[in-house]
C-alpha cells in the first residue's frame, strides 16, 4: 500500500495539497496514513519556494516510518557541492553553473547554516534504490547491472564518505553506476547536432527511454524529450550496442527526474515516471499502488 510522489524541487505547498488529496493527515507534525505509506523518488531541493519546508516535511514521515525517500540527482550534488576535493575545491566544482542551480537551496537556509549541514547529512543516509517482490523504485534508472554492482559496493545501498569520494573519478564502475542510476541513461546526437537543456546550457547528448529496445528505435522515438532537432533514422548499431534496457517482462519500476509536460499518463503497463515538472508550472504527481500486478492510468493522482 505504497503512494509513489515525483520530485518536489522546493514546492511544500504542493506536497501538502497532495498529500491530502490522497487521504493523508497531519497528526503531531506528521502526516500519516492509516494504512499507506509513501515512497518519495528523490530531488526534494533547489529550484522552489519552499526548500527547508518541503524537507521538514519529507525528513519527518521517514523518521516515524510513514515514509521511505530515495537519494535524488540534486540531493547527491549537494554532497559533492559540500565536498572539499583534496586537491582543492569541492568534489562539485562551485562553478556558476553549479551554484546557480543550488543558489535557491543556499538562499533557503540563510542563517540556519547548521541546519543546512544536518540535511547534508541526512542526504547520505537516503538509499539509491528499493525493491520488494512486486515494484522496484529509483530516481532516473534502473539497469539491472548498475544496481547489482551497486548493491554489492554501497552500504545498506547508501553511499559512504569514502564511496562518494569514490564516485566522482570518472570512468569508474561506480561513477558510472551511480550517474546513471541518479540522472539517466544518455545518447550522442547525431555528428553537428545539439540543442538547450532547460538550464539553457548547450547538449549533444540526449536522454534515453531506457526501458526501450534500441534496436527498433529511432533517434527521435527513443529520446524521453521530445526534440524536434531529431531525426527519424534507425540507431546505429555502435550506439546501441553497449546498451542493457528494461524488459517488459521485469516488475514494475517507478521513478522521476525526466521533466516530462502535459497530461499524467503511464509509458507500458511496468513503466511509470511520476516526474511532470512542478517547478516549471507543470504537476507534482503520485502513483496510488494497490496490489495491482500490471500499472493502471486511473491510479495516477496529481496535484
Amino acid at each position: 500500500m505504497i503512494d509513489f510522489i515525483g520530485d518536489i524541487h522546493g514546492h511544500a505547498d504542493e506536497l501538502e495539497e497532495l498529500l491530502l488529496k490522497l487521504g493523508y493527515k497531519k497528526i503531531a507534525g506528521v502526516y500519516v496514513h492509516p494504512t499507506r505509506k509513501v515512497l518519495f523518488v528523490g530531488d526534494y531541493i533547489d529550484r522552489g519556494p519552499k526548500i527547508r519546508e518541503t524537507l521538514q516535511i519529507v525528513r519527518a514521515m521517514v523518521k516515524s516510518g510513514n515514509a521511505i525517500a530515495l537519494m535524488g540527482n540534486h540531493e547527491y550534488n549537494a554532497l559533492c557541492f559540500n565536498f572539499e576535493d583534496p586537491k582543492g575545491g569541492h568534489l562539485r566544482k562551485h562553478t556558476v553553473q553549479n551554484i546557480l542551480q543550488h543558489c535557491k537551496t543556499l538562499k533557503a537556509f540563510e542563517g540556519f547554516k547548521d541546519e543546512y549541514l544536518d540535511y547534508i547529512d541526512w542526504f547520505k543516509t537516503l538509499p539509491l534504490y528499493y525493491e520488494t517482490d512486486n515494484f522496484k523504485a529509483v530516481h532516473a534508472c534502473w539497469d539491472n547491472n548498475n544496481i547489482e554492482f551497486l548493491r554489492k559496493t554501497l552500504v545498506k545501498d547508501k553511499l559512504t564518505d569514502e564511496l562518494i569520494y569514490e564516485s566522482v573519478k570518472k570512468g569508474t564502475a561506480l561513477n558510472e553506476a551511480i550517474e546513471q542510476t541518479l540522472k539517466g541513461k544518455e545518447m550522442q546526437m547525431p555528428k553537428g547536432l545539439c540543442f538547450k537543456d532547460k538550464d539553457n546550457n548547450n547538449r549533444t547528448e540526449f536522454r534515453i527511454k531506457w526501458w526501450e529496445d534500441p534496436s527498433k528505435m529511432t533517434y527521435k522515438s527513443i529520446s524521453v524529450l521530445p526534440l524536434e532537432i531529431l531525426p527519424e533514422h534507425p540507431i546505429p548499431l555502435e550506439e546501441y550496442k553497449p546498451l542493457d534496457f528494461y524488459s517488459a517482462a521485469d516488475k514494475m519500476v517507478f521513478f522521476g527526474h525526466y521533466w516530462l509536460q502535459g497530461e499524467p499518463s503511464l509509458y507500458k503497463d511496468n513503466i511509470c515516471c511520476i516526474d511532470y515538472s512542478i517547478a516549471k508550472e507543470g504537476k507534482l504527481v503520485a502513483y496510488r499502488l494497490d496490489g495491482e500486478s500490471n500499472l493502471e492510468s486511473g491510479n495516477l493522482i496529481y496535484v
